[in-house]
């Protein structure tokens, strides 16, 4: 079981400008709705994007604490809804 909070630390410590928001869809701690925006995306597209994202939880999606994740990923200028 991962808590959100430290989805958005582990999101946070890669991309340190990054705005996060986490919501556990199931509530039990392994289903995750993640949105970031962030600097960082600027000159990416989107799965480059969600490589960084990924990069960030790499031990939690490897070891399967996290069993999903619904990303949404945006520059600072740009609407997070896709």
């Amino acid at each position: 079981m991962v808590h959100p909070d430290q989805v958005k630390d582990a999101i946070r410590h890669a991309l340190p400008d990054a705005a996060v928001e986490v919501e556990d869809l199931t509530g039990g701690g392994d289903h995750f709705q993640v949105k970031v925006v962030s600097g960082a995306f600027a000159g990416l597209n989107r799965i480059r994007q969600h490589q960084l994202v990924f990069n960030a939880l790499k031990g939690e999606l490897a070891s399967e604490a996290i069993h999903a994740l619904a990303l949404h990923t945006s520059l600072p200028s740009t609407p997070l809804n896709p």
